[in-house]
This record gives structure tokens, C-alpha cells and sequence, in this order.
């Protein structure tokens, strides 16, 4: 048959029927087969309650009434900026608040806080009321981040593994003032403090200072609180009265220290003093972890966004709850995880730090879980130093030289 069929049309019956029947073929065999979509990656949420115990406040001066929302604005801002780099990660993070009374029992309001799913609690709470949580949230994997007690007990013979402690400590306070007074050279103090415990509590520290740093403690005097009413005009002018009275027969000095966490006289000691001489402590010349007018390492890019989210200045507190809140971001970033336990072991481990707009990475101590830090020298208008000082030397971490240092600690941790 191929005989009678010409060579020419026997050659186009070939291709015409290969293109039919064999190209089609093969060219499905070539596409690449289609793989199922992939499901959209589930954003993980991490919940951070936020535990205060609050009341309205009077203050000596107007000026230091403490704003409503203090600490709630700085975790706030965390949460935001937590997001901003969880984003890329599919990491959500969430706030929720609860408040009680000061003297109230924080027990029902921490377990409200767990029922709504958060892992993280950030404490702005007394000594006392976190103590009460403190064993709770460890038997329900929760970690505590303290921002509102400075009691050094916590981080010792009162220590938790759970809770990690951003608020400097007493301790770190007093010893960050005593290392600008002896560099100064202005070794010679007295101590005027007044009658409450938290103020007994800051004498203490002062005293511990001075023992370190190598000041002489001239004298002290206790002022004691008959109850007078401060903002009055005539407890203004009483307490006015009194001071240069109060100061008189102190030695002569270069400086008085000033231990009135209680608010009861300190404020109307500067200018009022018999002797012409520096004041700090808690008046004066102070110590933070934080101040509203820090410009330094970027700390005017913080200022600026905490101004415009809060219609205010930063303080000390709004500051230690935004740090709390980003090391849990920093965290779950570095782990690329929400999970508890991942977090909490990145967070205890020699890895973790937190950039913090301070000149220096800071961390946690392993012996208490204290965050290093440096502290802000200051008044109501400048940041007049930073401590550690220098010359203030140490084998390990110059912040090491504030607080409680490791040899020294009386922390055991019971997991």
C-alpha cells in the first residue's frame, strides 16, 4: 500500500497523526502537576495580662501626681511595637488589665487573668500581693515580670523562679546615687528619713551605700508623720517651718540624704535645709530607671512615640512595663515560638537580652533574675548622670556594681 501512497503524502499522513495522538501526550506528561494550596499560616496570639494595684494618689507637688494610666501606657506601646516585629512571624500579641485596691487580695484577679489565656503577667503590685501569686503562677506554668515593688527580699530570701524583676531594687537605687556622690567627691552624708516602713526600707539601702562605696554617714534623724495635712496651706507652711528647725543641729556635711518614699516631708527639704548643701534620695537629686527628659541612645525616638500614644511624658514605671512587655516580644521572636516553655527557657538562659534605649544591652541575672540596667541620675528637669560611674569597676558586668552582686546573694531558687 505504501507503493501506491507518494512519498510526500505518506510523510504528511505521519506528522498529521503524531501530532494527533503522540504530542498532546507528551505534553501533559511536561506540565508540572499541580500541588494542593497551601493553607494560610495561623497567626499565633500570646497573651500578656497586665495586674495593678491602684487607687488615685495625692503628691507634695501637683506636678507628681502620678497620671492614671501610669505603667498601663508604657505595656501598651510594648504590645505595639511587639506586633510591628511579630507581624513578619505571624505573632499577634494581646493586653488585658485588671486592677484591684492596694490593700485587696490579688489572688481572683491574677486567676481572671489565666482564664482569659495569658501566660505573661506583668506585676505592678506590693511586695506582699505578689508573694500571694507568686507560688499560684508557677504551678500554672505563668511567669510574672515585677515592675512595681523594689523590695530586695523578692529577689532574695523571697526569690521565684517565675518571676523576673524589670523595676530596680532599692539596692541598685541607693548605690547608683552613693557611686555619683563619692565620685564627686562628696563623701561626707546624713540621713533624714521618715517614719514609715517602705522608708526604713530605703534608710537601709542608704546605709548599705555607704558602707560600700566607702561615705561617711555623720548623723541621722527620723522624721515621724503626725498626720498633718500636707496639701493644706498650713501644713505647708508648718512643714516649711520645721525644716530648717528639723536640720539645725546636723554636723556639718556635703550632703543630706533623703529616704521619704511615703511622701510626707521630702519634697519641702531642698531650699528649706540650715546648711546650704546638695540633697538626694528621694528628693533632690534622684535615682530612676527611667527619665521623662532621657535624649541619650535613642531614647528621644522612644519619648516621641510614648508622647504621641499617651499625650505624656515617659516615667520610670511606664518605662519598666514597656520593657517587661518587650522582653516577652524579644523572646518569641528570637524562638520564633508562642510556645510557654520555649519562652521561658530563652528568658532564663545566657542568650536573652533587651535593647532598652540605656547605652547597653541589658540582661537578667542568673542568681535572682534582677534586670541589669543603668540608673538615671536626675531632678524634675534634667538627667544630671548615669550610673555605674566610672571607675566602678567589676569582673563580670560594670551593672553588676548596683544591687546585689552574686557572691553576696541569699537567693535559692526552688523550681
Amino acid at each position: 500500500m505504501k507503493s501506491m501512497v507518494p512519498n510526500s503524502l505518506w510523510m504528511f499522513i505521519v506528522l498529521f497523526w503524531t501530532a494527533v495522538n503522540v504530542l498532546p501526550a507528551l505534553a501533559e506528561e511536561a506540565q508540572p502537576q499541580a500541588q494542593p494550596a497551601k493553607p494560610p499560616q495561623q497567626m499565633t496570639e500570646i497573651r500578656i495580662g497586665y495586674l495593678r494595684a491602684y487607687e488615685p494618689q495625692l503628691a507634695l507637688s501637683l506636678l507628681d501626681v502620678p497620671p492614671t494610666d501610669i505603667g498601663i501606657a508604657g505595656a501598651k506601646l510594648g504590645i505595639s511595637d511587639n506586633d510591628t516585629t511579630g507581624s513578619f512571624l505571624k505573632q499577634k500579641f494581646d493586653l488585658d488589665i485588671a486592677e484591684i485596691k492596694p490593700d485587696a487580695d490579688a489572688v481572683a484577679a491574677f486567676d481572671e487573668l489565666v482564664a482569659k489565656g495569658d501566660r505573661y503577667v506583668v506585676a505592678d503590685l506590693s511586695a506582699k500581693q505578689l508573694l500571694s501569686i507568686a507560688d499560684i503562677a508557677r504551678d500554672k506554668g505563668v511567669l510574672l515580670f515585677n515592675v512595681g515593688a523594689p523590695d530586695d527580699i523578692l529577689r532574695e530570701e523571697d526569690c521565684r523562679w517565675n518571676v523576673f524583676h524589670v523595676a530596680p531594687t532599692r539596692s541598685m537605687l541607693a548605690d547608683a546615687l552613693a557611686q555619683y556622690l563619692i565620685w564627686k567627691q562628696w563623701p561626707r552624708w546624713v540621713l533624714v528619713y521618715g517614719s514609715h516602713d517602705n522608708d526604713h526600707l530605703f534608710a537601709d539601702a542608704l546605709r548599705r551605700a555607704a558602707t560600700r562605696f566607702g561615705g561617711k554617714l555623720l548623723a541621722e534623724k527620723e522624721f515621724m508623720d503626725t498626720g498633718t495635712a500636707r496639701r493644706t496651706d498650713t501644713g505647708v507652711i508648718q512643714i516649711q517651718q520645721q525644716m530648717p528647725v528639723f536640720t539645725q543641729d546636723l554636723p556639718d556635711h556635703d550632703v543630706l540624704l533623703v529616704a521619704d518614699e511615703s511622701e510626707v516631708f521630702g519634697t519641702y527639704v531642698p531650699y528649706r535645709t540650715w546648711l546650704p548643701r546638695v540633697v538626694a534620695g528621694t528628693a533632690g537629686l534622684t535615682a530612676s530607671s527611667w527619665h521623662p527628659a532621657s535624649e541619650q541612645w535613642g531614647g528621644s525616638q522612644l519619648q516621641t512615640r510614648f508622647d504621641k500614644s499617651a499625650g505624656r511624658h515617659m516615667l520610670s514605671k511606664d518605662m519598666d512595663a514597656w520593657t517587661a512587655v518587650r522582653s516577652i516580644g524579644e523572646a518569641a521572636t528570637r524562638t520564633n515560638s508562642g510556645d510557654p516553655g520555649k519562652i521561658s527557657d530563652y528568658l532564663h538562659s545566657d542568650q536573652f537580652s533587651i535593647a532598652a534605649f540605656k547605652g547597653q544591652k541589658l540582661t537578667f541575672r542568673a542568681w535572682n533574675l534582677q534586670l541589669r540596667q543603668p540608673i538615671f541620675l536626675g531632678d524634675d528637669k534634667i538627667v544630671v548622670s548615669t550610673s555605674p560611674q566610672p571607675g566602678f569597676l567589676h569582673q563580670v558586668s560594670e551593672l553588676d556594681t548596683l544591687g546585689v552582686d552574686q557572691p553576696e546573694t541569699k537567693c535559692v531558687f526552688k523550681k
